[in-house]
């Protein structure tokens, strides 16, 4: 089951979407894992859809936001983003599997994504699955949530971004107690060590993700593309590919439309 909204332009295809629900708008494209019977494991069905999101991404960008199944209180079922990559499939890979980068290609392509990407996290965020919210932008979790790679217990380790993004968003120490130890964090945890940005109730994780898109949205989203473009571009290349990207946008009519609103309101 998949639902779009078409506000404008043209807008995904998710007609044969099994593993994601979709809602596109005119500045964003909201994607929610959906095999809540598995705890949203990630399998390859689910890294296809991907695939697909970025591509039209990479067409029309968009802001992205990614959520997992929220809690349904009546059911009992508790919230969960993705408890990692499915272990019927992982189990039965091999060597050529590994060197193929199933995951580690998919989460690589939603870090480089032309807009920001923000994950909303709400209950297990696993292996596979915290190294997926690792690639966003932008975390935003609640007390529920558990983050923590536990793939050494199973064998094998976090190829799929962890070992390297991990080192750069919480430092070190805290990165090899997570990804050699098996340590979990816990939401408030997360938000202490900046795992996540913010800490919010369960009820209100979409719309603060929403609030937040909303937020980028204002900004001119040329020059949000190139900052992002350029925020991850390799030490060496700064200041050059600095002061490029500012020639580039100092020719956008947007600078000077938006600067002479600036003037404009400062006038009354």
């Amino acid at each position: 089951m998949t639902g779009v909204m078409n506000d404008a332009g043209t807008c995904l295809d998710v007609s044969g979407f099994v593993t994601l629900l979709v809602e596109e708008r005119e500045d964003r494209l909201a994607a929610r894992l959906h095999r809540p019977e598995v705890r949203n494991a990630i399998d390859q069905s689910m890294v296809d859809e991907l695939y697909a999101v970025c591509a039209h991404l990479e067409r029309t960008p968009k802001i992205l936001i990614l959520s997992g199944t929220p809690a349904d209180p009546e059911s009992g079922t508790k919230a969960v983003f993705a408890s990692g990559a499915d272990i019927a499939q992982l189990r039965g890979r091999r060597r050529d599997d590994a060197l193929a980068g199933i995951n580690s290609g998919i989460f690589e392509r939603i870090a480089k994504l032309p807009m920001p990407v923000i994950a909303a996290l709400d209950g297990y965020a696993l292996g596979g699955g915290a190294e997926l919210a690792y690639a966003a932008d932008f975390r935003i979790g609640t007390r529920g949530l558990r983050m923590g790679n536990p793939e050494t217990n199973l064998g094998i380790l976090a190829a799929a971004g962890a070992i390297w993004r991990l080192k750069e968003l919480v430092g070190e120490p805290l990165a090899k107690q997570i990804l050699l130890a098996g340590k979990a964090l816990a939401g408030e945890e997360c938000l202490a060590n900046g795992l996540i940005t913010e800490l919010v109730e369960p009820w209100t994780l979409m719309d603060s993700a929403h609030a937040l898109a909303d937020t980028i949205a204002a900004q001119d989203p040329l020059a949000v593309r190139i900052t992002k473009a350029v925020f991850h571009a390799p030490r060496d290349a700064h200041p050059v590919i600095d002061t490029l990207a500012q020639g580039v946008l100092f020719e956008s009519q947007a600078k000077f439309d938006r600067m002479q609103a600036f003037l404009d309101r400062k006038k009354k």
